[in-house]
C-alpha cells in the first residue's frame, strides 16, 4: 500500500464509484474541487489523452495551455505511473465505440 493510501482516500475512491451520471460527477467536484482543481485535472487528462496520440509537446501547450513542466509530468505518469490514465483512456475509448 502506498503512503497517501487511507480510509479516507479509500472513502473518495467509493465515492468516486458511486457516481452514475455525468451531472452527478459535476456535483460531486463542484462541492469538493475548487474550478480551478478541476481544470487542472481534466487538463492533465487532455495532455495524456494527446501524449499517447504521439502528440508533440509544443501543440499539446497551444491547445491545452498545459505548461511545459505540466506535460513532462503527465508524460513521467504515462510512461512510468500506475497505468491509471491508460486505464480510464481505455474505458473512455471503449464507452465511445460502444
Amino acid at each position: 500500500m502506498n503512503g497517501w493510501h487511507s480510509k479516507s482516500t479509500d472513502e473518495l475512491c467509493k465515492a468516486l464509484l458511486s457516481l452514475e451520471t455525468i451531472e452527478e460527477c459535476y456535483s460531486f467536484l463542484e462541492d469538493v474541487c475548487t474550478i480551478k482543481e478541476t481544470l487542472d485535472i481534466s487538463q492533465r487528462l487532455s495532455v495524456a489523452k494527446m501524449l499517447k496520440k504521439g502528440v508533440s509537446y509544443t501543440k499539446i501547450n497551444k491547445e491545452t495551455g498545459a505548461s511545459a513542466a505540466t506535460i513532462s509530468r503527465v508524460s513521467r505518469c504515462c510512461e512510468y505511473g500506475s497505468g491509471g490514465y491508460d486505464l480510464v483512456i481505455s474505458r473512455c475509448k471503449d464507452e465511445k465505440d460502444a
